[in-house]
């Protein structure tokens, strides 16, 4: 594949990566959103495993379900911040599949607490609100994940290097 198509197919799965992530965390506002948080569009931290164009899409993505969730300025900075480094780091693991997640689940376990704490008041003590981040996304990351990776690599989705 010459390297125009393959920066068609990095910007259209990026872009594709990053609405699912939209999509995904509006249709479960209720639970994407607050203190205690389980974001289903976590499920697609395992993509770093797949394609370099996760990177991008995640960031994109968190970055605009924030935006239009109605997030603070400082959980849409922060918050998407943490997906971006989760995502590259991510990638930087994929040779190990069940390394993937877990930059994602460290920076959030990390970066959203003090975003609850700061930007929205939250006053849970942080080590228990790290500690419901930190379950949100090994449900969404690993569980969900996990899942839908076993899926992806069954049904030879991204070819055998994404």
């Amino acid at each position: 594949m010459d390297n125009g198509r393959k920066a068609v197919l990095c910007l259209t799965q990026g872009a594709l990566i990053a609405a699912l992530y939209v999509v995904l965390t509006l249709v479960f506002a209720p639970i994407s959103f607050g203190a205690m948080q389980v974001r289903i569009a976590e499920v697609l931290t395992i993509l770093p495993l797949f394609t370099l164009a996760a990177i991008p899409g995640l960031f994109v993505g968190c970055l605009l379900a924030n935006l239009i969730g109605g997030a603070v300025v400082l959980d849409v900075v922060f918050g998407s911040l943490a997906t971006l480094i989760g995502a590259a780091v991510g990638y930087l693991l994929r040779r190990n599949r069940w390394l993937v997640p877990v930059p994602a689940v460290v920076a959030n376990t990390v970066i959203v607490p003090l975003v609850l704490k700061y930007g929205y008041g939250v006053e849970l003590p942080l080590i228990l609100s790290a500690l419901y981040v930190f379950i949100g996304e090994v449900i969404g990351c690993y569980v969900l994940g996990e899942l839908f990776a076993t899926v992806l690599l069954k049904r030879k989705v991204f070819g055998k290097n994404g």
